[in-house]
């Protein structure tokens, strides 16, 4: 199929351009589908996953939450871990005079 794009006018040459876009779109989608076909056959006959020979860990884990370092003397149940931005009322004993060892759980 050849098209004259000089004979054609914008709105045209625009609904051409989608129209190519969403071709080569789907060119790429079979292409994938048929490379991952490949890949699990010969995987499969070498009797490993796709995942194991790209080097895949399965899906991450939920990180563990810290455990809190610090307590406030006169709320213990307001905790710090030590890590990240310095809660008000640990800025505040600290510059009371209470040193962090003294709020250490």
């Amino acid at each position: 199929m050849k098209f004259n794009l000089k004979d054609m006018n914008r709105n045209e040459l625009e609904t051409l351009a989608r129209e190519v876009e969403a071709a080569l779109e789907n060119l790429r989608k079979e292409d994938l589908k048929r490379v991952r076909a490949e890949m699990e056959k010969l995987a499969a006959a070498h009797g490993v996953s796709v995942a194991e020979v790209m080097g895949g860990r399965g899906p991450k884990g939920t990180k563990a939450k810290s455990a809190p370092k610090y307590a406030n003397p006169d709320d213990p149940t307001q905790t710090w871990t030590g890590k990240g931005r310095q809660p008000d009322w640990y800025k505040a004993a600290i510059s009371s005079g209470k040193t962090p060892e003294s709020m250490a759980l």
